[in-house]
């Protein structure tokens, strides 16, 4: 039987082991992150070309270095991809196949987003929060561009 003195000893010891779980299970980001993935902090992370809040998480992007060194959030695809232009010499690694691009899929509903490979996934027309107008789709609509064609029509307006 646990006399009273030992159960101090032991809850006293414990209060270290727990406060690390209770830590580690606060921080867990929530949200369907992909691996290499830096989460993002939704009204609270900025766009690195813009410097707006991340807000509409249907239109949010990612680059990130694919050794996990970097990573840069965006509130659209066009600031992503401009950014990308802007910053080649800046961060040689984006030349690299291997760079990590993710966009959010605009069909996204709530906080439960989505996320594709840039590079594999298709573009519609979409009012998006920067005004490049595309949003990101999975599925091979009728209507949709792939993402070569998408970066010449973002790329080509004076921005």
């Amino acid at each position: 039987m646990m006399n009273r003195r030992h159960f101090h000893a032991a809850a006293f010891a414990l209060t270290p082991l727990a406060a690390a779980l209770a830590t580690l299970t606060a921080c867990k980001p929530k949200g369907n992150w992909p691996a290499g993935m830096q989460p993002i902090t939704w009204d609270r992370d900025t766009c690195a070309r813009c410097s707006m809040v991340i807000s509409e998480r249907r239109f949010a992007a990612e680059i990130a270095n694919p050794q996990g060194k970097a990573a840069f959030k965006f509130d659209d695809i066009g600031c992503a991809l401009f950014w990308q232009r802007d910053k080649a010499t800046d961060h040689p690694w984006m030349a690299d196949a291997a760079a990590l691009i993710w966009v959010a899929d605009s069909a996204s509903k709530g906080n439960d987003v989505t996320w594709l490979d840039a590079r594999a996934a298709r573009y519609v027309r979409k009012t998006s929060p920067m005004g490049y107008d595309f949003g990101a789709t999975a599925d091979n609509q009728a209507d949709a561009i792939d993402f070569n064609a998408m970066r010449d029509q973002v790329l080509s307006k004076k921005r």
